[in-house]
């Protein structure tokens, strides 16, 4: 199945791109908020329009006013949640240490895959068929990896970590094995003894594949 395929609940997608009221513009908000806990609930398989439009209370035309497709009102929630999710609103300004910025890094993702565990086991499903998806997916997945990649070429610079190792390349080997461990701890439910080990663990495996001090 690929995410370019039609909907068979595709129709009204003219009317989308119309310009919003501000009783519109809540009223596309409540949909996105009604999508988004169905998605939770059903998955995305078996997620309908009709859940979608019963649960923010409109009318199911209503609902092809604001998104031409169930696939579409997904890739929107998945938008805002990829995004909060790459917010670095709460690590150390640049003048920190880097094992200080890691930290918080590291803790700032896991709090906020903490709170979107449930649509995180959406995004991985629908990851395995959904062309645009995979697209969108890579698209914030690229922003947050030359982000880190900025970071590490800094610390090159300043002598901190060795010349030799590519930091793009880290950058994703390092944002895998954190994303791919939450995912496993988080949704999984992994037999993982508790939370603070876990962390403090990929802060130290971060710290040394980088070849920083622990502290």
């Amino acid at each position: 199945m690929s995410g370019r395929a039609n909907s068979a609940e595709s129709g009204g997608g003219a009317q989308a791109n119309a310009p919003l009221t501000e009783r519109g513009a809540r009223t596309r908000e409540k949909v996105l908020v009604a999508a988004r806990e169905v998605f939770e609930e059903r998955g995305f398989p078996d997620t309908r329009v009709a859940h979608i439009a019963h649960r923010a209370q409109v009318a199911y035309g209503s609902f092809y006013t604001y998104f031409p497709s169930k696939e579409a009102v997904f890739l929107e929630v998945a938008d805002r949640l990829f995004a909060e999710m790459t917010d670095r609103g709460g690590v150390p300004a640049s003048g920190a240490s880097p094992a200080a910025r890691i930290r918080r890094s590291n803790r700032s993702y896991y709090e906020g895959y903490l709170r979107n565990a449930k649509m995180m086991a959406i995004v991985e499903q629908v990851a395995t068929f959904n062309e645009e998806f995979q697209e969108l997916r890579r698209k914030h997945r690229a922003t947050s990896i030359t982000r880190t990649a900025g970071a590490i070429r800094r610390w090159q610079r300043d002598g901190l970590v060795p010349d030799d190792l590519d930091a793009e390349m880290t950058a994703r080997a390092l944002a895998a094995m954190i994303d791919h461990s939450l995912y496993l701890w988080i949704v999984q439910g992994d037999d993982t003894p508790d939370t603070q080990r876990l962390l403090d663990t990929l802060d130290a495996l971060t710290h040394r594949a980088l070849g920083l001090p622990d502290s």
